[in-house]
């Protein structure tokens, strides 16, 4: 679906400007190994290229890595995961300073970022890939992400009800080198210009974080 997309955005907009120009898009660190105070999370909330800029734009992230889980296929790569057979969603791995940045401040965050009462889709990217899950991986973790789905609900921040599935984290497969920092490295991509950079730019002006 995703593929398809960026088909229309192009033709409706190749001679847009580019948005990528007005802020310095960040990257995550790849080559330094775990610190000790290094955490992980996972989430999954649509197109991970999205995911990775709000992720990695934090202060205290190291890194976010793309890829796919919540399904229970093996080896899944990223065709499998579009057929829709998988069970997989496009997924983040959060590689986080836990004395920079806090599992709650990555939570409101994850839920900031996007719309989490659309089922099986965010935006245009429709199929279960793109379904909103928040992974935990300990008692506290699943206590900190259903006390913010209890928070949004009891302020009636949305009409509809949040569908957030919140999921025992088991097994994270990376995805295809070519996802990884996808939007640093195309810019000037049509979906990137006129999707993702704008729907961070939307996250960053109201989320109150510390950005880098």
């Amino acid at each position: 679906m995703k593929i398809y997309l960026m088909l229309i955005v192009a033709m409706c907009s190749a001679c847009g400007p580019s948005q990528s120009q007005n802020f310095k898009i960040p990257v995550g660190d790849h080559n330094v190994k775990h610190a000790k105070n290094e955490a992980v999370a996972t989430f999954a909330e649509g197109c991970f290229w999205h995911s990775e800029l709000v992720f990695q734009s934090l202060v205290g992230v190291r890194d976010a890595v793309s890829g796919y889980a919540g399904g229970n296929y093996t080896d899944p790569d990223y065709e499998t995961v579009a057929s829709g057979g998988t069970g997989h969603a496009e997924t983040v791995q959060v590689y986080y300073d836990s004395t920079k940045i806090s599992y709650p401040t990555l939570v409101a965050a994850f839920f900031a970022s996007q719309d989490p009462t659309q089922l099986n889709h965010q935006g245009n990217d429709v199929g279960t890939e793109y379904r909103s899950i928040a992974f935990y991986r300990n008692e506290r973790e699943k206590q900190v992400i259903e006390a913010e789905i209890k928070r949004l609900t009891d302020a009636k921040k949305y009409h509809d009800p949040i569908v957030t599935e919140v999921t025992p984290f088991t097994k994270f497969y990376p995805a295809e080198k070519y996802h990884q920092e996808y939007i640093s490295l195309h810019p000037d991509n049509s979906y990137v210009r006129n999707v993702s950079i704008p729907e961070f730019l939307e996250f960053k002006q109201a989320f109150k974080g510390n950005f880098k």
